[in-house]
């Protein structure tokens, strides 16, 4: 038996649409497991590139809009990657933009792993991954709803994994480090930002979206059963440093 096999599991990945969210999903569907890729905007990009695989329409701006996605199938999978940014001194920020991250990183991952675990409990078995961030560790600049709601993220792996563990949900969360993606684009294209990035990186580079993939397949996988309650930090080094 392969470990680290998919094979025979149907996950659902939110955020699937782009990014580090199409990374994971491609990287299920390579290691076996039928996706079902969610997201506000088409995932047809994302649903294109794997062999088994499905699309729907969830908008976590509603904090509650999976709740009845677990109901009538057997999804044994769930990796709580949407997300959402706003950026502004602290000073000015203001509640609208406090309270849309809020429902979506953090309202919105609660809920859906609440309806997950009411369908998987019964049957002993499932897996969360919870895309945190570096700054569930660290504080950030001019993100301060975001960085409250990566740090909540990461208290509520903690605590899903303490009640649910010994129903045979294991949750789990990777803090990404700095990743080349569409996000990150200005910062790359900065030449001083980019290398002052790049010194305090120990592996000397950005990570890939395929490097939180194979992580989040990891964590997925029977290979790490046993695999609770952890934040994985997946950043080249960041946080050592």
């Amino acid at each position: 038996m392969n470990a680290f096999s998919l094979k025979g599991q149907t996950a659902l990945v939110t955020g699937a649409n782009t990014g580090i969210g199409q990374a994971i999903a491609v990287a299920m569907g390579r290691a076996g497991a039928h996706v079902i890729c969610a997201g506000r905007s088409s995932c047809a990009e994302t649903v294109a590139q794997i062999d088994n695989a499905e699309e729907i329409a969830l908008d976590f701006a509603n904090p509650m809009a999976a709740k009845d996605t677990f109901a009538d199938r057997t999804i044994n999978i769930l990796v709580n990657n949407a997300g959402i940014i706003r950026r502004e001194d602290s000073v000015n920020f203001g509640e609208t933009d406090w309270d849309e991250v809020m429902d979506v990183n953090l309202k919105a991952a609660f809920f859906t792993s609440q309806a997950f675990a009411k369908a998987a409990l019964p049957r002993g078995s499932g897996k969360i991954v919870n895309i945190a961030s570096l700054l569930s560790f660290q504080g950030g600049i001019r993100v301060p709803s975001y960085t409250a709601s990566k740090h909540g993220l990461a208290g509520l792996t903690k605590i899903m994994a303490n009640e649910w563990a010994a129903g045979g949900i294991n949750v789990n969360a990777i803090a990404p480090g700095y990743i080349a993606t569409n996000n990150t684009t200005a910062l790359r294209a900065d030449p001083e930002r980019n290398k002052a990035i790049l010194d305090r990186i120990p592996a000397g580079r950005w990570g890939d979206p395929d490097d939180i993939a194979e992580a989040a397949v990891f964590l997925a996988s029977s290979a790490a059963k046993y695999i609770h309650g952890s934040i994985l930090n997946v950043d080249g080094g960041w946080l050592a440093r």
